[in-house]
């Protein structure tokens, strides 16, 4: 079953039809429940996830949070059934189309979090901390955890919770950033769950959406040793000028753990992490590699260029074109028939009040750039399903959208400079449906040169 709900105006050529395989390839292996099941067999009562054994001899207890938990969720029932006790899985909604039997689905709230959240939370940790030594705490962690999963250092209020995101989410500060100072006036991050459980043993299945996949900013690491410190949360919140305009509450807790008042996260070491694995099943890069046996399959010379890619959109589009006119003269840094595939997630600043995100605008970027460009297609999608404000997941262009945008009477620079792609590649049938996919491993790319 295709993830791609237009295929029939996205396959222009033989070679559009390469790429929009590959499209469908990446997204299939960011699949929760195709990448939960790959990664856990069981027999009888023995369990082996992420290539470690477990025998299990006491209770098992499945929680998760975050924007997948609930597909995977529903494939650890299809596959331990009867072996698990009980769980909770928080999620941004409840679904209407998935019926969990074990699991009990509860609200959360997202990108703040919320009343939900901190009740949902709540219910959570009561299960976990009945778990003994005989036990096994399955955690399903994706992306979003942060806002779904939260329980802050008193005397923090929620209130003061939500000030805190909201200043560091329009900071202009980064995930990893961002999640450092969450770790610090957080009772449930950096680790601190993995320190709840104990002595149960802990398996962590994780879906990064983190570029790089570091386990400890994912979700904000709950499961995960933490290198960072109270002192980092100062020097960062200090850099983004946040310091003096936080509430006063999350000042005092930093300050507090900053004298030692506070315990730090746990670190690399600590006795807890010798019963907690943390397996990462999906990510940007696995799902590149998938693309790329792929593309060899059907007989295309590869490179997987980064699963780190970054940068402004716009440029990134430009840069991409650049490299498909290498690759078509001189046959460098791989030769034709070739395929390129990226990674990561770019950026997008908003100089005008048009409709689009960061995939569309790269791919229409690099449409003009790559003009004229024979036998080249390009495709940009975000994996979730949503690019930016629009109601499309990315796009496919070629050699030739710049001319047929001409011939419509379309300026696709003009666009460009509105940030308005999405305006300007529906109107030529260019852009990627695929509603939400219930997933995020950030952004995928394939650049094709035959």
């Amino acid at each position: 079953m295709s993830v791609i709900k237009n295929l029939g105006e996205l396959i222009r050529s033989k070679y559009h039809k390469v790429v929009v395989d590959l499209v469908e390839t990446g997204l299939k292996a960011a699949d929760p429940k195709v990448a939960v099941m790959k990664n856990i067999t069981v027999k009888d009562n023995t369990l082996v996830i992420g290539g470690r054994t477990f025998n299990v001899k006491g209770n098992v207890y499945v929680i998760g949070f975050g924007k997948a938990s609930v597909k995977m969720g529903e494939a650890i029932e299809d596959l331990l059934n009867d072996l698990i006790t009980a769980g909770f899985i928080i999620a941004p909604k409840i679904p209407v189309d998935i019926r969990l039997r074990k699991l009990k689905v509860l609200r959360g709230d997202h990108p703040i979090p919320g009343e939900n959240t901190l009740r949902s939370t709540e219910e959570v940790l009561s299960l976990v901390r009945s778990a003994d030594s005989d036990d096994l705490v399955i955690v399903l962690i994706s992306g979003g955890g942060s806002a779904l999963f939260e329980k802050p250092i008193p005397p923090i209020s929620l209130g003061d919770l939500r000030e805190l995101n909201r200043l560091l989410l329009k900071s202009g500060a980064d995930i990893k950033e961002i999640n450092t100072v969450r770790k610090h006036v957080s009772m449930v991050k950096g680790g601190r769950l993995a320190e709840i459980i104990y002595p149960a043993q802990t398996v962590a299945l994780i879906i990064s959406d983190v570029v790089g996949d570091p386990i400890e900013f994912i979700a904000s690491g709950p499961t995960a040793p933490d290198t960072t410190t109270f002192h980092d949360a100062v020097k960062i919140l200090k850099y983004r000028s946040l310091w003096d305009i936080i509430p006063r509450s999350v000042r005092a807790v930093i300050e507090r753990g900053v004298k030692g008042e506070i315990p730090e996260t746990p670190k690399p070491g600590h006795k807890v992490f010798e019963k907690v694995r943390n397996s990462i099943i999906a990510s940007n890069i696995i799902s590149l590699k998938a693309m790329e046996v792929r593309a060899r399959e059907l007989g295309y010379n590869t490179l997987v260029l980064t699963s780190m890619m970054e940068g402004e959109a716009r440029e990134v589009g430009k840069f991409l074109a650049g490299v498909a006119r290498h690759v078509a003269t001189y046959g460098e840094p791989v030769k034709k028939p070739a395929v390129i595939l990226l990674g990561g997630e770019t950026t997008v600043t908003v100089r005008g009040d048009g409709i689009g995100g960061r995939n569309q605008e790269l791919a229409l970027s690099f449409a003009i750039h790559a003009r004229e460009l024979r036998n080249v297609v390009l495709a940009s999608v975000g994996t979730d399903g949503i690019d930016g404000v629009s109601s499309a997941a990315g796009a496919v262009v070629d050699g030739e959208t710049y001319s047929e945008a001409v011939r419509e009477g379309i300026n696709l620079i003009d666009y460009l400079r509105s940030n308005d792609s999405y305006t300007a590649l529906s109107k030529l049938n260019r852009v990627i449906i695929t509603g939400l996919t219930g997933t995020n491993v950030n952004d995928l790319v394939v650049l094709l040169v035959h």
